[in-house]
């Protein structure tokens, strides 16, 4: 059965009872409410709760709440046992990465848990011991009488903790290899890909099956397709997440977009009776577009009740009725000049000092060509994205000046004592020093300039906001503040924007994206609470995703020429070329992944029948929503 958080939806194609939200915070809190319950009954009963538990971006938002309903509520966890589900072998516990350590400032320490109760694998074991090390892990889950609650993620190739595909079924805890993907996933984790280790330690398969209930957690777009595979194709070793549909009382817990390509998501009337509004009009017949490989004005009768649209066919008229209504909607999208030509105050919101030209660089020329005051507001420094090899290079370039110069000797003492040789020193992954952020800080915004400036935005009209959040110089940030959403706040109250372009991004692989929005979304709604008429607000993706055909309100085209200058706007952020530390799992450029996306958006409105253009920029209307 699946579920959307407020109505009951039937999945005929899905065994496992799953659960899809409306936003990943939705759910974080359903599953903390369920983990509290658990351990409620146990302290009710006079014993302890045990919880296995993973750490990562997914299972945060659970911890918070837990934390949350700990300190507000007095949610008692003195007696619950905890157990990790992994570890990166080889790491110290000390280590940025290190999952002990991750739990312990994440979850451990901000609750009332008995440490003596908390367990973690040893990741500095001899690898002559850790058989020994391992068995002894499940004996002391066996010691605290199981696991009532296994809290799980998915793996974007069907992982289970470090349980790769094609691992057995009935594998124990032990020393895993780790799949060449789930390393490449990890790499950013570690600042490159040649620093993650190649083995893990976990719990096994066979060991996770035995835990009284199973919660797996699944968000953003780049779960749906392992999501798909684990819960409506058939059980194979390849997936092992999809073993768990096997589990007496599993459940999928997922947001809108790791659900998105189910059947009773991605094609609902497929599966049960649909309100044939205009949006699930557009979705079928763009859909049907898609399977029969015709463009609009193309499909017939006998096309719509092949594929089973019956219904729509009833409801709205003839396949020729319904494609004309669908093709009118589409060509209206198509606006080449999306803020018109009378001249407005543009405000662009970018999370990281990039974001911006890779994903609306065509649509900001556009802007600048219509006449239209272009302001970009960087949200955040993106220093942590700087390669050391990068900032040693800088300071190199500074000293060298300074010398030129006759400049102070200071200087070059500063430079080199902490900036150079505390960059040298450093293992992999480890925080940098202040003066080192400062200069990888620095380098961002020099290449952010310089990339408006081949828009032809002024220096002027550049803002960098510097988010407190974003400033841990780790991946892991800090929750958004008041100073964070003050920040926002003010600009817009000193700009006054006509229009405001922000960020829309649920795959971005560490979650910035998505709190800078939610930010500006916050502010906005407050101010529109207390009365100010806020400004037309457009969203755009960024590096990892495009917006589905269906939902694409604008659509910019771009000719060859905009692409060249986009490209070129790209080519200024010298530091994020030729190796880039986030490109998550996709080996391409930004540059390369914004040109083949964007042509990939002209292409679909091609098939579908309309006009054929270049390339593409897509935008959505913000619908006032907080959450993403």
């Amino acid at each position: 059965m699946t579920h959307s958080a407020h109505t009951a939806l039937p999945a005929l194609s899905v065994e496992a009872p799953t659960y899809v939200f409306d936003s990943g915070a939705d759910a974080c809190r359903h599953v903390a409410q369920q983990i509290a319950g658990v351990v409620r009954d146990r302290n009710s009963l006079g014993l302890s709760a045990t919880l296995g538990l993973v750490g990562g971006s997914s299972p945060v938002g659970v911890y918070q709440e837990l934390v949350r309903l700990h300190q507000e509520n007095g949610l008692d966890f003195s007696r619950v046992s905890i157990f990790i589900v992994n570890e990166y072998y080889g790491l110290d516990k000390d280590r940025l990465q290190s999952m002990r350590r991750w739990m312990m400032e994440n979850f451990v320490m901000k609750m009332d848990v008995d440490l003596k109760n908390v367990h973690f694998f040893d990741a500095t074991t001899p690898v002559e011991q850790v058989d020994a090390s391992c068995r002894h892990y499940e004996a002391e889950i066996a010691a605290a009488g199981g696991i009532d609650l296994l809290l799980l993620g998915v793996a974007a190739n069907g992982a289970v903790g470090f349980n790769e595909p094609y691992t057995s079924k009935t594998s124990r805890t032990r020393l895993a290899q780790l799949d060449p993907e789930t390393r490449l996933n990890a790499a950013s984790l570690f600042f490159s890909e040649s620093n993650v280790p190649t083995r893990g330690l976990t719990l096994g398969f066979g060991t996770m099956m035995e835990a009284s209930k199973i919660v797996v957690l699944a968000f953003g777009d780049a779960k749906a397709a392992v999501v798909q595979k684990a819960l409506e194709e058939p059980v194979s070793n390849a997936i092992p997440a999809g073993w768990l549909r096997e589990h007496k009382d599993v459940s999928f817990i997922l947001d809108k977009s790791a659900a998105s390509n189910l059947q009773d998501v991605a094609t609902p009337w497929r599966t049960r009776s649909v309100e044939w509004n205009d949006s699930m009009t557009k979705r079928a017949v763009l859909w049907l577009c898609q399977k029969t490989g015709k463009a609009l004005l193309k499909l017939t009768d006998k096309d719509f009740r092949d594929y089973g649209l019956h219904s729509l066919l009833r409801a709205a008229g003839t396949a020729t009725e319904v494609s004309a209504r669908v093709f009118s909607w589409m060509t209206k999208t198509i606006e080449r000049h999306p803020c018109g030509r009378e001249r407005k105050k543009i405000l662009v919101f970018s999370p990281h000092p990039d974001d911006d030209v890779i994903s609306m660089g065509g649509t900001m020329l556009r802007l600048v060509e219509d006449g239209h005051e272009v302001h970009v507001a960087y949200m955040t420094s993106g220093n942590i994205a700087v390669n050391d090899h990068d900032a040693y290079r800088i300071a190199d370039l500074f000293t060298a000046i300074n010398e030129e110069f006759g400049g102070d000797k200071t200087i070059e003492t500063t430079l080199v004592e902490k900036i150079q040789k505390p960059l040298l020193a450093k293992q992999p992954g480890e925080r940098d020093s202040k003066e080192a952020l400062d200069v990888k800080r620095l380098i961002r915004w020099s290449e952010a300039r310089s990339a408006d400036a081949a828009c032809g935005i002024p220096s002027e009209h550049v803002h960098f906001l510097d988010l407190p959040f974003y400033a841990t110089g780790a991946v892991e940030k800090l929750p958004p503040t008041d100073e964070d959403r003050q920040r926002v706040r003010d600009l817009i109250e000193e700009l006054k924007p006509d229009e405001i372009f922000i960020a829309n991004d649920l795959s971005d692989p560490h979650g910035t994206h998505r709190v800078c929005a939610l930010i500006a979304f916050g502010v906005l709604r407050q101010l529109q609470d207390e009365g100010v008429q806020i400004p037309e607000t457009l969203l755009y993706r960024g590096a990892w995703q495009e917006w589905p055909l269906d939902q694409i309100e604008i659509a910019v085209p771009l000719f060859p020429r905009d692409s060249e200058k986009k490209r070129e706007a790209i080519f200024r952020h010298a530091s994020q070329k030729d190796g880039a530390l986030f490109l998550g799992a996709d080996a391409r450029e930004f540059w390369q992944r914004a040109e083949e996306r964007n042509m990939a958006t002209a292409d679909a409105y091609n098939r579908i029948g309309l006009p054929e253009f270049f390339a593409m920029e897509a935008f959505v209307r913000w619908d006032g929503s907080y959450e993403l």
